[in-house]
């Protein structure tokens, strides 16, 4: 399935386990936020779940302008902190928690003809390889400030 769209806002990770479904629920609030207004036709929301890595990655269409991946982070934070990742602020082989797949390399080659931007959110807890549904709170309450960056970056102001 190609995804023709100029920009594309891909939340990546896994609801099953706790924080790891950050990424499908702001999609999830995306699509909630455009409910009831026009939505951009040069933007597509999609929940990627686990098989973000696939489906994003090894089918870029010539439309794509640019790729706003969401997902949890680990880096030097509050759990709940947002962040907005330059891929030049992610060294080559240290992003794979998208599932302990190692994207970063194919960020950088996707990088050389589109812009792309990780929005990335502290966890508070991974729960894998239990399962364990719900966000953790500090996770949960990130939701609306990272609907309003992602807003932000595809140019859509509230």
């Amino acid at each position: 399935m190609p995804y023709e769209a100029e920009i594309l806002v891909v939340g990546c990770g896994n609801i099953l386990f706790k924080d790891d479904g950050f990424g499908p629920a702001v999609i999830q609030a995306l699509e909630e936020h455009f409910k009831d207004k026009k939505m951009p036709d040069n933007i597509l929301f999609i929940d990627a779940g686990t098989g973000g890595p696939h489906y994003v990655f090894s089918l870029p269409h010539e439309s794509w302008r640019k790729i706003i991946v969401v997902d949890v982070v680990e880096f030097d934070a509050e759990p709940g902190t947002l962040r907005k990742f330059d891929l030049e602020e992610i060294p080559k082989g240290s992003y794979e928690n998208m599932h302990s797949w190692p994207v970063n390399q194919p960020l950088h080659e996707l990088s050389k003809k589109i812009e792309v931007v990780v929005i990335g959110c502290k966890p508070k807890e991974i729960s894998a390889p239990y399962v364990e549904m719900g966000l953790t709170p500090p996770v949960e309450k990130a939701i609306p400030k990272a609907v309003k960056m992602i807003l932000k970056e595809i140019g859509v102001y509230q």
